[in-house]
């Protein structure tokens, strides 16, 4: 599926450059410079945190506790909780 119609991104090429990079991919930026793309309109920002956060997920759940996804998932995590809320 097309991520980013702008680029010509789909997500294969998303999970790919997550599964394949030497840091962590935390953000749509950083996997446009990892592509050697950069963002236009912007658009597909949210659905490629969306998979990068699912790819995470995925390898955390499979790994030991000592690997760096999990750690990922686990900081994300703890943001969430302490996360101020809308009145």
């Amino acid at each position: 599926m097309i991520v980013c119609s702008c680029n010509v991104l789909s997500d294969h090429d998303v999970r790919h450059a997550v599964n394949t990079a030497d840091d962590a991919l935390l953000n749509a930026k950083q996997i446009y410079d990892c592509l050697g793309c950069s963002a236009e309109c912007g658009r597909c920002a949210r659905t490629i945190k969306t998979i990068i956060d699912e790819a995470y997920r995925e390898c955390a759940l499979a790994c030991q506790a000592g690997c760096p996804h999990r750690r990922i998932m686990d900081d994300a995590q703890d943001d969430l909780k302490f996360a101020p809320t809308a009145p």
